[in-house]
């Protein structure tokens, strides 16, 4: 009976705080705040940037290529070793599509640990790797940076 008359007051049986009112009342930080956004966005642009970055050296090469981010690969888990998860992959141009290149979130953040720095070197190196897979290069000759320790 009390739900009914709360929907009824409200127009919704959801409460937006705790039964104290102590929950939370708005964002903690402004949306332009570098805290506001989240893991995954970081991420997003950690891979964004490393792209341009690789496509103002090769701009003629990486033309119609594409970069993407998925969350997980799409694996059979009795086909591989459970260390073999791999962290992105290399989608050859087919039926008028243009070739893409995927980098997987989630194995990528287990992979490179808590610190950001250590990521973005870890994501760094993996677009060389598949940049350099699509170009039939070396990764040294597409970034003299790769797997360097120092930015």
């Amino acid at each position: 009976m009390l739900e009914d008359v709360r929907s009824r007051v409200t127009g919704s049986s959801t409460r937006r705080r705790d039964r104290r009112g102590r929950g939370m009342r708005g964002p903690l930080a402004p949306a332009e705040a570098p805290i506001s956004r989240t893991r995954a966005e970081r991420f997003d642009d950690l891979v964004r940037d490393e792209a341009h970055r690789l496509e103002q050296r090769w701009s003629r090469q990486l033309a119609g290529v594409e970069f993407a981010v998925e969350e997980v690969p799409a694996i059979d888990p009795h086909a591989l070793e459970p260390d073999a998860i791999p962290l992105s992959r290399l989608v050859p141009a087919a039926d008028g599509r243009p070739p893409r290149i995927v980098v997987y979130r989630r194995p990528v953040e287990a992979r490179g640990g808590e610190d950001e720095r250590d990521r973005a070197r870890l994501i760094r190196d993996v677009v060389v790797e598949e940049v350099a897979e699509l170009l039939g290069l070396s990764p040294e000759s597409i970034d003299p940076t790769y797997d360097s320790p120092d930015d």
